[in-house]
């Protein structure tokens, strides 16, 4: 006697699971490029010679890649203590009181959109299979896709930073100082416009919109600094 095959759902390509890893590489990407090359240019404005220009850069990689995991894990690391707060306190209602645990899981299939009799199924079952997982994913909106990981984050965003700054840095160390200013300014602006290209690309967005913010506020900064670095005109 044949057997009808296991359901299989048909894999379908979304791009939720990026969103932890994508946003620290991005933003760290992102940060290590403009920051650092904002710092060459004001201090490249300056009239800084070519030995403080490079330290200047050095010494902007090493403290924004450590604030930048630094900042990441910490930031990370109180999301995912709310969320095993939140965990915490569901496992001990469910241990304390399993049928109110259940109605309210119904109750909200019935919100999105269920009859009460089928919600009342769905809920008892998908208990029967993981309770916590259930109110985990449906009452709390916390899945493992989506759940804080503040070590892939923290490594992700310095790892990130530091190939961001990398670019205005080789330009620093191969153009001479009176081409470090338009040098720098054009290779970070086109790094930039990469990164948020590819962003773009693997979060499903407009490939033109995310090259142009990114750049925008890239060559923004850039004028800040190097205006910064023309009104004091200090030599170091």
């Amino acid at each position: 006697m044949e057997t009808n095959p296991p359901y299989l759902p048909r894999r379908e390509r979304h791009r939720g699971h990026h969103i932890g890893w994508l946003r620290a590489a991005v933003l760290g990407a992102n940060d290590g490029a403009i920051s650092t090359a904002s710092l060459v240019v004001g201090v490249a404005a300056a009239h800084a010679t070519w030995h403080s220009i490079l330290v200047a850069g050095l010494a902007g990689l090493a403290a924004g890649a450590m604030a930048m995991a630094a900042g990441e894990y910490v930031s990370v690391s109180s999301q995912s203590d709310t969320e095993g707060a939140d965990l915490a306190l569901e496992r001990k209602e469910l241990k304390d009181d399993l049928e109110s645990e259940r109605k309210e899981l119904a109750a909200i299939y019935v919100a999105r959109g269920l009859t009460i009799a089928l919600a009342e199924q769905v809920a008892a079952q998908l208990m029967n299979h993981d309770a916590l997982g259930a109110h985990a994913r449906d009452e709390l909106g916390i899945t493992e896709q989506m759940a804080a990981h503040p070590v892939q984050a923290a490594f992700a965003s310095a790892a990130s930073f530091t190939v961001g700054a990398t670019i205005p840095l080789l330009v620093i160390c191969l153009f001479p100082v009176a081409y470090a200013i338009p040098g720098v300014f054009a290779a970070t602006l086109c790094e930039l416009t990469v990164l948020g290209a590819v962003a773009a690309k693997v979060g499903g967005a407009r490939i033109w919109i995310g090259a142009l913010r990114v750049t925008f506020w890239g060559a923004l900064a850039m004028a800040v600094t190097a205006g910064v670095g023309v009104l004091f005109h200090i030599a170091t």
